[in-house]
C-alpha cells in the first residue's frame, strides 16, 4: 500500500513536470508576440518591441506610435545612473563604496549625511527622502535636503538622490555629466536620445526625462543584457555591471537604479509603498523567469530584461501625466509579460 502511495505521488510529479515544461517561456512565439501587443495597445501602449538573444523578432506600433518616435521615459530614464556608476568606477572615477561627502564635501560635517556611500545612495536606502515625483529640484538644492534616518534604515524613492548623484558626477568630472553619459556608453553603442530634459540650473534631470525611441532603448537594454558587451565589444566591466542588480538590505526587489523581479514579503511591500506595487507582482507570477530586471517609469513605461531568456523587452505608452496624478492604468507587468511568454493570461 505505501509502494502504490508512493509510485502515484511520482507519476502526479511527473505529469506536473511536464506540464510545467509545456509552459516553459518561449520568447520568439510570433502567437504570443500579438497577444501581448494587444494587451498593450488596449492600454495605451504606442510602442512594443521584442528582442531575443541580439534581434528583434517583433515590433508592433499602434495609437499613432511609430519606429522613429521618441517617448518620455519619465522614471525609466533613472537606470541609466546606476550603469552610469558602474562605468565611472571601472574608469577610476569613484568606488560604490566611498562615502558621498567625499565628494560633496559639504556634508562632512553632517552626522548623518557624512555616512552615506555612493551604493546607498543610488539603492535609495540613503535616509534621505526621495521628494516628490516627476520635479527633481536643482543639484544645488538636492545636496542641501537633510537626511531624515540613518542610512540602510529605509527605503525612499524618488528624485533627489538621483539629482544628489548627478552633483557628485558633475564635480568629479568638471562638467555635464550627460555628456560623459553619451562618451561613455551611448557612442560605442549608437545610441541616440531624442531629447534631454535639463532644469532651471542647466544641469540634466538624471531621474527623469530622457526621450527615446523604442529601438534606442532596447540598444541599451542590449548592453546590459549582454553583460556590458556591444557588437563583440566590451563596454562595461561584467564584475561591476553586476552590482546594479544586487538588492539592499531594506528592499529585495531595487538594486542599483534597477527594478527586479524577487521574492518580497507583505512586510517589505508596505514598507516600499505604491511606487514598487506592480514590480513586486513579478516574482509571484509562474511562467515568468526569475532574473527579471526591469526599468520602470510612471504610464508604464518599461525596458524589460532576463538574461536566462536572452530577452530584451521595450513597452512605451501614452498617460504619463495621469499616473503621475494617481489614476491607474489597467496595464499589469505580470499579466502583460504571461501572455508574452506563455499566451497565457
Amino acid at each position: 500500500m505505501h509502494r502504490r502511495t508512493v509510485l502515484k505521488g511520482l507519476a502526479t510529479l511527473l505529469i506536473s513536470t511536464r506540464g510545467f515544461a509545456q509552459t516553459a517561456p518561449n520568447p520568439s512565439n510570433p502567437a504570443y508576440h500579438k497577444l501581448a501587443a494587444n494587451y498593450s495597445a488596449q492600454n495605451r501602449g504606442i510602442a512594443l518591441l521584442v528582442m531575443v538573444n541580439g534581434q528583434i523578432v517583433f515590433e508592433d506600433y499602434p495609437n499613432q506610435g511609430s519606429p522613429t518616435r521618441a517617448h518620455e521615459l519619465a522614471s525609466g530614464t533613472k537606470s541609466f545612473c546606476g550603469v552610469m556608476a558602474v562605468a565611472a568606477a571601472q574608469d577610476g572615477l569613484l568606488s560604490l563604496d566611498e562615502p558621498v561627502a567625499q565628494t560633496l564635501t559639504e556634508w562632512q560635517g553632517d552626522p548623518l549625511r557624512s555616512q552615506i556611500t555612493l551604493s546607498q545612495l543610488l539603492h535609495l536606502t540613503s535616509g534621505i527622502p526621495g521628494g516628490t515625483l516627476a520635479r527633481p529640484p536643482t543639484y544645488q538644492a538636492a545636496i542641501q535636503t537633510p537626511a531624515e534616518a540613518m542610512p540602510d534604515t529605509r527605503f525612499s524613492y524618488g528624485p533627489i538622490p538621483f539629482q544628489i548623484f548627478g552633483e557628485v558626477m558633475r564635480r568629479k568630472l568638471g562638467g555635464d555629466p550627460l555628456l560623459y553619459l553619451e562618451r561613455r556608453l551611448f557612442g560605442p553603442i549608437g545610441l541616440e536620445y531624442a531629447f534631454w530634459r535639463r532644469g532651471s540650473d542647466g544641469n540634466p534631470h538624471l531621474p527623469s526625462g530622457a526621450f527615446l525611441t523604442a529601438r534606442n532603448w532596447a540598444r541599451f537594454g542590449e548592453l546590459v543584457r549582454n553583460e556590458g558587451v556591444w557588437q563583440g565589444r566590451r563596454v562595461v566591466d561584467a564584475t561591476l555591471l553586476e552590482k546594479c542588480f544586487e538588492p539592499s538590505r531594506v528592499n529585495p526587489i531595487y538594486g542599483l537604479t534597477w527594478w527586479l523581479g524577487r521574492p518580497i514579503s507583505p512586510a517589505q511591500q508596505a514598507a516600499i509603498g505604491r511606487v514598487g506595487q506592480d514590480i513586486g507582482q513579478l516574482a509571484g507570477s509562474p511562467g515568468l523567469p526569475d532574473d527579471l530586471a526591469v526599468a520602470a517609469g510612471a504610464g508604464d513605461q518599461r525596458l524589460y530584461i532576463s538574461r536566462k531568456l536572452g530577452l530584451v523587452v521595450v513597452r512605451q505608452a501614452e498617460g504619463i501625466a495621469e499616473s503621475l496624478a494617481g489614476r491607474r492604468t489597467g496595464f499589469s507587468d505580470a499579466a502583460f509579460l504571461r501572455l508574452l511568454l506563455s499566451g497565457q493570461p
